[in-house]
């Protein structure tokens, strides 16, 4: 089959989250169908020409074309500030005018005019402006999250009031969105059986399957290290909202009462843009360190004796709960941040959700051995069985084959 994926970004470096799920998916249907890849760039992701450059090179190598165009609210000073405002008296939600570009639709028709392609696959919602170019292909929407629940889960937890009224508008506005373009898909793709009931309680009608996110396990697996007594770590990008307000309720709510209660505890914080009060925590704790963006995650994962995600806001599947997992490591975790993922607590993960639940659990695996041992083994015999990418990717290239 010819497929054209089209992405709101260029995924790479597979580095969590989206990037992590897209660029695997991408590479694994590669490998039974040929793939052409056309892509947003945002440049907070890869912000200079040669980073760029080596993402192009990359796709190049498995997909039969790659074409990557900026978004045009971006080359402005302040475009997407006065896009936000704008969209507040339109329509459609916000993100959905942030994608809408005359530029891809006349990449787009290009690419039509040249290729006969058998399936068009959609990497989001926000892509949907884009549908009314392709009159004969098989269509697929894929779902990081179902938007308009994280945006509605996000105004809840919100304490800014105009924020909040800001993020309800855009949650509701998408679910309206979403009950008018989803069923045009002749296959929607959900990260979890979560995702899929969320959406299927409002959409009865449609087509859906999951493909769930997934690890290269030939890239995340327990490496053996030496590991550092009454350590932790978390690794998620800051620039992602649920990551940094995890972090920032972890350093203000929990901190102070884990460092009273283990006074030679230690914590590594891992991801790009780190907000201030985070950096200022470790300019003044120097148990709290924040590494910011790092090439490799696995070193400061495999030190740690436990991993922690107190992320309890966001949708879809954590890929930073899997990548822990396939690494053999005992979690501590918010049961938000395990959605979709088939752990068991006291079997995969510990779950808390208060800052004494995360002191007693914590300290819990610290002293006990035997249970953080069973916990990580446990948790890499989950993701061989049920979470390789190699696997998954097997899986949507069937569902391709079946449209």
């Amino acid at each position: 089959m010819k497929i054209l994926w089209l992405s709101h970004l260029c995924p790479y470096p597979p580095k969590g989250g989206v990037l992590q799920r897209s660029y695997n998916l991408i590479r694994e249907l590669s490998k039974y169908h040929d793939v052409s890849l056309v892509a947003f760039n945002q440049k907070a992701l890869l912000p200079t020409r040669k980073e760029l450059d080596a993402a192009i090179n990359e796709f190049s190598k498995f997909c039969q074309n790659v074409s990557v165009l900026p978004i045009s609210s971006e080359r402005k000073k302040y475009g997407r500030w006065l896009l936000v405002l704008k969209s507040i008296f339109t329509r459609d939600p916000y993100t959905i005018n942030w994608l809408k570009d005359k530029a891809m639709f006349g990449l787009l028709r290009d690419r039509l005019s040249r290729n006969n392609y058998d399936l068009v696959f959609f990497d989001t919602i926000s892509l949907a402006p884009y549908l009314s170019l392709f009159k004969k292909e098989k269509l697929i929407l894929n779902h990081h999250n179902i938007e308009s629940e994280m945006m509605l889960r996000r105004a809840y937890n919100e304490r800014n009031l105009l924020k909040k009224l800001y993020f309800y508008q855009e949650g509701k506005r998408l679910a309206i969105y979403e009950n008018r373009e989803c069923p045009k898909f002749d296959l929607n793709i959900t990260c979890s059986h979560v995702d899929s009931e969320r959406i299927l309680r409002r959409i009865s009608s449609l087509e859906v399957n999951e493909v769930v996110n997934g690890v290269d396990v030939e890239y995340f697996y327990p490496l053996g290290g030496d590991r550092l007594n009454n350590s932790l770590v978390f690794a998620g990008g800051m620039n992602w909202y649920p990551n940094r307000n995890a972090m920032l309720y972890f350093a203000r709510h929990v901190w102070p009462l884990l460092t009273e209660a283990i006074p030679d505890i230690r914590i590594t914080v891992i991801g790009r843009d780190p907000p201030a009060r985070l950096i200022n925590l470790a300019n003044e704790d120097k148990r709290f360190k924040v590494a910011g963006f790092v090439d490799d995650v696995r070193p400061y994962i495999d030190r740690a004796a436990v991993y922690v995600c107190p992320i309890s806001d966001g949708g879809g599947t954590k890929l930073k709960i899997l990548d822990a997992l396939a690494m053999g490591k005992a979690i501590v975790a918010n049961p938000v941040a395990c959605e979709g993922i088939d752990v068991k607590d006291g079997e995969t993960v510990l779950f808390a959700d208060s800052p004494a639940e995360y002191v007693k659990k914590i300290k819990l695996l610290f002293e006990n051995r035997k249970l953080n041992k069973k916990l990580g083994l446990n948790g890499r015999k989950l993701i061989e069985d049920k979470y390789s990418f190699e696997k998954i990717g097997r899986k949507l290239a069937t569902l391709c084959e079946g449209l």
